[in-house]
């Protein structure tokens, strides 16, 4: 039993990152986000947030919360995986730019793949595995599948409207499998990070990213605004879990990190800042 959900993990792992990165390619307008990147504001804050304070945040939090070290490990690896793939959705409940969002998805998505291998052996402590050996499932499962359906897009538009929901309800139908194997497999796990500092500090690194690229997003509307808070304030846990799957031995406390972050830094903190954006920010003529 334990062989077979142990494939099936595999198995839905592999779909989970490919099929909502595969999505984003295919629903992605690339002039709209080329367009939007000639913000030098929008692109100096989205990197300054996402590859610098995102991370340092992670690691503060990590000194100043007393976590256990697997656990640390895992909210540093999350810190640097910002933007869930889910936020298209989020970003009709809050009324911000779909322009921006892509061009935030496109910031987000290269940087992780280019940059997390650099950062994970520098920022993750007691985390020896070589740039190479983080590079290549991101390059796998997260690049090439953006790259794929963004290419299908342009070179087939129709095709591509067509795919992508399809693709969609696939992803979704496998993420809740793997979410039913994930929690299963590490019930145990989950249970014990009940009670510990592992769950909190998650809420609490997501409402400080949020709040704090809201506030400080000095000089750009709201349309700008709201793209980039989602993004910041959720997470990716696709390259995260790659990047602790790829090495063998991988800290369970870590991966239990990531597993709760499909829901608290995936779903529930996109969907929570949406709605705070949309009821407390978003300018009348949009709501």
């Amino acid at each position: 039993m334990e062989q077979v959900l142990a494939k099936i993990q595999s198995i839905t792992i592999v779909i989970f990152m490919v099929g909502n990165l595969l999505e984003v390619g295919l629903r992605l307008k690339v002039p709209e986000a080329l367009a939007a990147l000639r913000n030098a504001r929008f692109v100096i804050l989205t990197l300054l947030w996402c590859f610098v304070l995102g991370p340092v945040l992670a690691v503060l939090l990590t000194k100043i919360i007393p976590l256990a070290e697997p656990y640390a490990l895992g909210l540093v690896l999350l810190g640097m995986a910002p933007c869930s793939p889910a936020i298209p959705v989020m970003m009709r409940k809050s009324g911000g730019s779909l322009a921006y969002m892509s061009a935030f998805m496109l910031l987000a998505y290269a940087g992780t793949v280019v940059l997390m291998p650099f950062m994970v052996p520098w920022l993750a402590e007691g985390f020896t595995a070589d740039p190479w050996t983080i590079a290549k499932p991101l390059l796998l499962f997260i690049a090439l599948p953006l790259v794929i359906g963004a290419a299908i897009r342009r070179a087939a538009e129709t095709t591509a409207e067509k795919a992508a929901p399809i693709v969609k309800r696939v992803t979704g139908l496998n993420t809740l499998i793997l979410c039913a194997v994930l929690l299963w497999v590490y019930r145990g796990e989950i249970f014990s990070a009940v009670g510990t500092y592992a769950i909190a500090s998650q809420i609490l690194f997501y409402a400080l990213l949020g709040t704090g690229s809201y506030l400080l997003g000095f000089g750009l509307s709201y349309d700008q605004k709201a793209p980039m808070v989602l993004g910041i304030c959720t997470r990716n846990v696709g390259p995260a879990l790659a990047t602790l799957m790829g090495v063998a031995g991988a800290p369970q406390g870590a991966i239990t990190m990531c597993i709760l972050a499909i829901f608290l830094g995936a779903i529930l903190s996109g969907f929570a800042a949406a709605a705070l954006l949309r009821r407390f920010c978003a300018p009348a003529n949009a709501t």
